[in-house]
């Protein structure tokens, strides 16, 4: 069986984050001196590929230092009440790994955070690399974090997939020329989408 390199987004896809992902952003506007938002309305808009987020979020023109430090201060003090993985994820990488498969991390988190979330959930040691928000000069949509694992793990496209839960992974997955497999058990309902992770496995272990 050849092997495959298998790319997951983290939030909405393996980590159900949506408590913390909202809480965080919600406690950036508090420290910027803005109301909060309805945390539904947050995860309605945080995978909106025709938002920005920095605008909207926060105001500003783009994402500065101080919305960086103050979100991961968030994540950091709280991601451990907060934080869990959908059902069947754990036994899925298991799966991928033993059939001899590369596993890898897209995701639009900077990349403390992201270590911290995949080590606090034990999973950090299932993949060969990540690609985060801070580690290419452009996140999803944009394709340079798929260029980046593509690269680092020296893997043919053809061979690999993407597996995410919203339309910024799926344009950037496009864009890199990575077969796509979208998941709606996230912060957005999909039509055609795949609806649990058993199903998921079956299209991956193919």
């Amino acid at each position: 069986m050849s092997q495959k390199l298998i790319i997951f987004d983290m939030d909405g896809t393996l980590v159900n984050s949506s408590l913390t992902i909202a809480n965080a952003i919600n406690y950036v506007r508090q420290r910027l001196g803005y109301e909060p938002m309805e945390p539904e309305y947050i995860l309605k808009h945080v995978n909106d590929h025709t938002v920005d987020p920095a605008r909207f979020f926060y105001h500003a023109k783009a994402f500065e230092p101080k919305h960086e430090q103050w979100f991961s201060e968030y994540y950091t003090n709280n991601h451990e009440k907060e934080l869990v993985l959908y059902d069947g994820i754990r036994e899925l990488l298991e799966s991928l790994k033993a059939e001899g498969n590369k596993l890898a991390v897209a995701t639009n988190a900077y990349r403390n955070s992201t270590i911290e979330s995949l080590t606090h959930l034990d999973i950090y040691n299932y993949f060969d690399t990540l690609a985060c928000y801070d580690d290419v000069p452009k996140g999803k949509p944009h394709p340079d974090m798929l260029y980046k694992i593509l690269e680092e793990l020296k893997h043919p496209k053809e061979k690999s997939r993407f597996v995410g839960d919203g339309p910024r992974d799926e344009m950037a997955s496009r864009q890199a020329g990575i077969p796509y497999v979208m998941v709606d058990w996230g912060f957005t309902e999909h039509n055609n989408a795949v609806h649990s992770v058993e199903e998921l496995k079956k299209i991956l272990m193919k």
